[in-house]
């Protein structure tokens, strides 16, 4: 085969990409049937086109189902905690809880997916965020679809320093460590390479936390947008000054710890202080609008909303909950976090569980050099199952009571199983497609975006983070694979490296509200499987809007504000952001209106 252009190749690369948008976004397949056609296409055109040894493309396919079985653990275990929790009952102290705290559902929504979902992201990471918060948000009565819609936009600020500051430490770090440009630039700066790696950090937590802080406030309005009875952006909006004092409650701490401490503890220490800060000034009703905001009657819900996980969310709303009641039906999940803590933190926990002894692996399989590995015991779907023993001393639960959850569970993860073990492999072969003549997919992919942008490559490099975490459903994986590239873009256009290295990050994060992965994984643990593309439609938004404010963000730093390009897309974002304000506070007057007058 004659050599091809840049354009042409870059092309070709993008194709599974525009497979996966096409039949799953636009044609709305459910991934059962888009995930093995992708993954097809994309073996043929790395046989045939990029000429990757088969014993490659069997390789990789390999590591994806190894990687599909560790994600299907998880999710299998995140679905019996809440169907463990259905069946003894205790699930209605937990939704009358949130009702005690606020019946509004954009604070419930604020406190559980913000927050409590930042909280589980920095301890855990592996998409437990979504598989944790999501059911949770359809047992205290909201739509499949909107829990897994706020679950998902919520993954991008505390992703960065997800999992004990992970995508950093472990991907941004895989991807610089040892290249010899950096190590000069390093030594040229007069820094240690750590300190520079902790600047990186430090530049990440800035940039996340100008566009994290007005996170909640797009995720309640888009929420009440798609999901309420008026289908009205400002619904959400109204609650404008709330969802502000909960995205600084997160961003301010997480930004000061990301700078005083390095990337472990952004995000978890974070989100805990944010908690802490949060719920008591819910309690004590503080920059909530007095009208109080719900979805519509069940019975008036679009058949796409509601997933197979059915909570009945009537009966059981009236008493209010003793405090020991709620504790108790709170306890599984507290013991879940201590668990993710304890195995994420204290080294000799995390030593031993990730140890050889307790990792089942295939070092370079068929000699390609490509290497799989599990470790059952750090995966949060262990930390489930270890949990649900507890439940059932906790709760006293009975046989039959224990089974039926075990068979509903069941029953959820076969539906999950088609689309991931597809899925993954299909990423797998893409990011694994090197060959003697052209590098990797996403490289040849990248490479061909860089030569259209030239000096503007900041705006776009959020994009290309975010495209890596789209195709390899991690943040992680996204700074493996492009940190350096990034690194080196920058070098070419004579900018500062570790602000576009951050933009890196940044859109890595961001691009976990649409990867194919995080879709399907949070989808199964609500029952909302075939119907991930109406889920992406509404997330694929945010994560342009994140992205694009990050590119401008980023290229402000590097050239100022002025005539340029980078200041017209912060002021015009910035511009947007405050007609929003704008609109809630107007929102919020009539709101104040309506109430006098009915009085």
């Amino acid at each position: 085969m004659p050599e091809l252009p840049l354009t042409a190749i870059s092309l070709i690369a993008l194709t599974p990409i525009a497979i996966v948008m096409l039949f799953l976004v636009i044609l709305r397949w459910p991934a059962k049937k888009a995930m093995p056609l992708a993954y097809i296409v994309t073996v043929v055109i790395a046989l045939v086109v990029w000429r990757t040894p088969g014993l490659q493309v069997a390789a990789a396919s390999i590591h994806g189902l190894v990687t599909a079985c560790n994600l299907l653990f998880i999710v299998f275990g995140a679905i019996l905690l809440l169907n463990t929790l259905k069946a003894c009952g205790d699930i209605h102290a937990i939704r009358q809880g949130f009702v005690d705290i606020s019946p509004d559902r954009r604070v419930q929504a604020v406190i559980i997916a913000w927050l409590f979902g930042a909280f589980i992201e920095g301890a855990a990471g592996f998409g437990a965020p979504a598989a944790i918060a999501a059911p949770l948000l359809v047992a205290i009565g909201f739509p499949a679809m909107a829990a897994v819609v706020v679950a998902l936009i919520i993954q991008s600020t505390p992703v960065s320093f997800g999992a004990v500051g992970t995508p950093i430490l472990v991907g941004v770090n895989t991807g610089l460590s040892g290249q010899p440009e950096v190590i000069a630039l390093v030594e040229k700066l007069g820094l240690s390479y750590e300190a520079y790696l902790h600047l990186v950090g430090a530049t990440v937590a800035t940039i996340h936390g100008i566009i994290g802080s007005f996170v909640p406030l797009v995720m309640v309005a888009l929420m009440t947008k798609f999901f309420g009875k008026n289908r009205s952006f400002r619904e959400g909006l109204a609650i404008w000054k709330y969802a502000l004092f909960a995205g600084l409650a997160f961003t301010i701490p997480s930004m000061t710890l990301a700078r005083l401490l390095g990337p472990e503890f952004p995000t978890l220490l974070g989100a805990l202080i944010g908690l802490c800060i949060v719920v008591p000034a819910t309690r004590a009703g503080l920059f909530q609008p007095k009208k109080t905001w719900s979805f519509p009657d069940e019975s008036e819900w679009e058949t796409e909303w509601s997933g197979e996980l059915q909570i009945d969310t009537h009966d059981h709303a009236a008493a209010k909950v003793s405090g020991a009641h709620l504790f108790k039906a709170w306890s599984p999940y507290l013991i879940v976090a201590v668990l993710l803590v304890l195995t994420r933190t204290v080294k000799p926990i995390k030593a031993f569980i990730t140890s050889d002894a307790m990792t089942l692996g295939w070092t370079d399989i068929f000699g390609t050099g490509i290497s799989t590995k599990s470790q059952p015991l750090y995966l949060p779907g262990f930390i489930f199952l270890v949990t649900i023993a507890f439940c059932y001393a906790i709760f006293r639960m009975n046989g039959e009571q224990i089974k039926r959850s075990w068979k509903e569970s069941g029953h959820t993860l076969l539906g999950a199983a088609t689309a991931l073990v597809f899925a993954v492999p299909m990423v797998q072969v893409f990011i694994n497609s090197k060959s003697d003549s052209l590098a990797q997919m996403p490289i040849v992919l990248a490479d061909g975006v860089s030569v259209l942008f030239g000096s503007l490559w900041p705006l776009i490099a959020p994009t290309i983070g975010a495209m890596g975490a789209f195709i390899a459903g991690s943040n992680t994986i996204s700074n493996m694979l492009f940190s350096f590239f990034q690194f080196s873009m920058a070098q070419k256009i004579g900018a500062t490296e570790h602000i576009v290295v951050a933009l890196q990050a940044v859109g890595g994060a961001a691009g976990n509200m649409i990867c194919v992965h995080n879709v399907v994984f949070a989808s199964a643990t609500v029952g909302l499987l075939g119907r991930e593309g109406s889920v992406i439609r509404k997330t694929l938004l945010p994560m342009a809007w994140y992205a694009l404010f990050a590119g401008g963000i980023g290229l402000v730093f590097l050239t100022g504000f002025g005539t340029n390009i980078g200041t017209f897309v912060v002021i015009a974002i910035s511009c947007l952001l405050l007609w929003l304000i704008f609109q809630g506070v107007k929102a919020e007057r009539a709101e104040r209106v309506s109430d006098l007058s009915s009085k």
